[in-house]
């Protein structure tokens, strides 16, 4: 009972935290928890205030360890996300034939989920895309895990496509959530896990320590140094990745622009589709906030940003 109890207060918790949202009164359509199943007992499912709520009842295979409450300070940057990992999913009226997966950033330390989650299902919903906003659990030393919800949240999306006139289903990550969907678009398993397009904003790519963001890359290995190539992602790069698009600032001294060229290159040496837009302002961490939402760190390129992202999705 006490388990029970415990559960139900996370869950209300994690629910009243993920329906808070800034400058927006936008609301999800539904929330899936990847993890929670019906066993938990109904009265749990009852917690939950989202209009349509799922327990999608994926197995954890892999347990980053977290455990108490979930923490959203007033900037948005969720952590301690543990079974409770979440997809938020936003349709257009009228319904969409394209999703987008979306990968906050956070340096594998938080989740970016107002910056670079909600504010950019906004901007897609707004565009006639659907999006799924992956609310991960953090590695915490555990380097599988954020992939895990990942690709739980695209076999979610891929079973339920049909029912939602979905046809085409990619990605879209930001600075180490860009790592996240780097990862997704060549660690893939099978072809329900590959995106078909990728986007990638100002991403951290490479592990290499001469060019690498170093706390993103000591959150992700942990104890694990032998999986710096793995995890290099320039390195993944084949035949079989996805279509590509990224965006960064020339001027960005968080995540060195070198991770973003690198890629580049590995997806022209493979015959990838790509694109890639360096824009002479805005540093790091732009995402979606616009001066709707706050302070636009990339005003002045915002619409050709947005303009050469819309032309890109609308060739997917």
């Amino acid at each position: 009972m006490k388990k029970i109890l415990l559960f139900a207060a996370v869950l209300l918790a994690a629910v009243q935290m993920a329906w808070a949202q800034p400058h927006t009164s936008l609301q999800p359509n539904e929330t899936v928890y990847l993890y929670a199943c019906a066993d938990e007992t109904k009265a749990d499912v009852d917690l939950v205030t989202a209009p349509v709520k799922t327990l999608a009842g994926f197995r954890i295979e892999h347990d980053n360890g977290a455990s108490g409450e979930e923490v959203l300070p007033g900037n948005g940057n969720l952590s301690n996300v543990s079974r409770l990992a979440r997809v938020d999913l936003y349709f257009p009226e009228g319904g969409a034939r394209k999703l987008v997966v979306v990968c906050p950033g956070g340096a594998y330390r938080f989740v970016s989920s107002y910056n670079e989650g909600v504010y950019t299902a906004a901007w897609l919903v707004q565009q006639g895309y659907a999006a799924a906003v992956v609310k991960y659990r953090l590695p915490l030393g555990h380097h599988e895990v954020p992939l895990e919800d990942v690709q739980n949240a695209f076999r979610y999306c891929r079973a339920h496509a049909g029912e939602w006139g979905i046809g085409t289903i990619g990605i879209i990550g930001f600075s180490a959530g860009g790592h996240l969907a780097a990862s997704a678009s060549n660690l893939f398993v099978d072809a329900v896990t590959r995106p078909d397009f990728s986007i990638l904003i100002y991403p951290v790519v490479s592990l290499d320590p001469s060019i690498t963001h170093k706390e993103s890359r000591r959150n992700i290995l942990g104890p694990r140094e032998d999986l710096q190539d793995r995890y290099s992602l320039e390195k993944q790069v084949s035949a079989q990745t996805p279509p590509t698009f990224l965006a960064l600032s020339a001027n960005d001294k968080v995540v060195n622009p070198e991770n973003s060229i690198r890629y580049f290159q590995a997806l022209q040496a493979n015959g990838v589709p790509a694109q890639m837009y360096i824009y002479p302002e805005g540093s790091h961490g732009w995402g979606f906030t616009t001066s709707a939402f706050g302070r636009d760190g990339i005003a002045p390129c915002r619409t050709e940003f947005f303009t050469a992202l819309n032309r890109f999705l609308e060739a997917q």
